[in-house]
């Protein structure tokens, strides 16, 4: 039945690879069942259920893995998006004060668009016309802004009564842990330990309550969905002043999925000159994964790059998935360690802090901008742009102002500079729209 299922023989592996594997790409990717939650259920973001959004995390993992390994038959696991999951709760939710049920109707319909374009095989016309620049600056915009999250979690900077970010007090006893944690992970990541962050948190969370910073309160528990399952808002998410989000979630899941495919397929050998079989088959996994995630409590499904790992240890086709959303399900019955570790700690009365998970944030930050060394510095019609992207987000605190400042600059330098003719029609069409955006907005 497998080698009927999964082709084994043919991808030249062995149910045992495939069990390593799996195992292996969960271990990598575990850290979202701790950090997920704790961001969306963030006082200073959505301020949703930890528990429910946890098991959200678990289940749409678990399904959207699954559609990839018995459509797709890749070994390429998914979960809610780091990046996306911040620019949910802190942007839209905290920012823009949208109710998290209409930001999860939000992310529905960018599920349902990224369906629509795969179908209709448009995404293949908006993935060319995006420059690389933007694509690159984007990701590693992101890096910074979610590191920036993890230090202010941690309590390593804070903002002073002038509203400047200033060093915090790291004689902080959750400061303190954080930094532990922080140096420990740094140490397993540089010594290429598998699983290095979910390592982390795990060791940081038994330092927190060894030093009684963190109150045991168990570790098995029953799954609650009733918070948040079903309760999204698509209908409430249809207005005009919701189209910038939903295409922050289309743009950004989108290239982050066919990124990860790339990197992923190329890695396991599965590309075919210079594409990807079954590439749509992929991407629909993802697409629905998004919905599916919706609707159970989550932000944006997302292809992870951490499935490298599991390839890397053998894994070659949807079987070691089935091991991977096995292990999610598992997961589902230790919420409480899920909440103690990742739930906050309120050092001052509307302050929290997040000292476990925290360095895992800072270290996904360090990862996603490795990319920077692929924009061409010395192009300053290129360059330029992508820098406004990168150093916007985190200095505004939001995702979208960066992307649009990215998208208006852009065609706007390489037009006054008399190469207009390099960029594509669509991206003058964004440019406008982003324009137009901060004109009536």
């Amino acid at each position: 039945m497998l080698e009927r299922l999964f082709k084994l023989k043919e991808n030249g592996t062995t149910p045992r690879a495939e069990l390593i594997g799996g195992a292996t790409t969960f271990m990598a990717m575990a850290y979202i069942i701790f950090v997920n939650p704790g961001i969306l259920s963030s006082s200073a973001g959505a301020g949703m259920d930890f528990r429910a959004v946890m098991a959200a995390t678990c289940i749409a993992s678990a399904i959207a893995t699954l559609i990839m390994a018995f459509w797709a038959n890749y070994p390429i696991a998914l979960a809610p998006g780091m990046g996306l999951n911040a620019y949910f709760s802190f942007v839209v939710c905290g920012k823009m004060g949208v109710p998290w049920n209409i930001a999860l109707g939000i992310v529905f319909i960018s599920g349902v668009v990224f369906t629509i374009l795969t179908v209709a095989r448009v995404r293949e016309l908006i993935i060319t016309a995006i420059p690389g620049t933007l694509k690159l600056a984007t990701a590693a915009g992101i890096g910074f802004f979610i590191a920036f999250l993890g230090l202010k979690d941690a309590g390593i900077i804070e903002a002073d009564p002038a509203a400047y970010l200033t060093l915090g007090d790291l004689h902080r006893p959750h400061t303190l842990l954080a930094l532990f944690g922080l140096t420990f992970t740094a140490i397993l990541m540089a010594a290429k330990v598998r699983g290095g962050i979910f390592w982390g948190i795990l060791a940081t969370g038994v330092v927190g309550l060894a030093t009684r910073l963190i109150t045991f309160s168990g570790v098995f528990a029953m799954p609650t969905l009733q918070p948040t399952l079903f309760k999204m808002d698509p209908l409430g998410a249809l207005r005009w002043e919701y189209l910038t989000p939903i295409f922050i979630f289309l743009f950004f899941d989108m290239f982050d999925t066919v990124g990860t495919l790339i990197g992923v397929g190329t890695q396991a050998g599965f590309m075919k000159d210079g594409k990807l079989p079954r590439v749509n088959r992929a991407l629909l996994a993802d697409s629905v994964g998004t919905m599916v995630g919706a609707a159970v409590g989550t932000s944006t499904t997302t292809s992870y790059i951490e499935s490298a790992a599991g390839v890397s240890s053998g894994a070659r086709t949807g079987l070691a998935n089935l091991v991977t959303a096995s292990l999610f399900l598992l997961a589902l019955f230790f919420s409480p360690l899920a909440e103690m570790f990742g739930g906050g700690f309120e050092i001052a009365p509307g302050i929290f802090l997040h000292p476990v998970t925290a360095p895992a944030l800072i270290i996904v930050g360090c990862m996603m901008m490795k990319c920077v060394t692929d924009i061409e510095w010395d192009e300053f019609s290129e360059s330029i742009p992508a820098f406004l992207t990168v150093i916007i987000m985190p200095l505004t605190s939001s995702i979208a102002h960066g992307l649009a400042i990215g998208f208006i600059s852009y065609p706007l330098i390489k037009a006054f500079s008399g190469r207009a003719k390099e960029v594509h029609w669509l991206v003058y069409l964004l440019a406008a729209l982003f324009v137009l955006r901060y004109i009536l907005v």
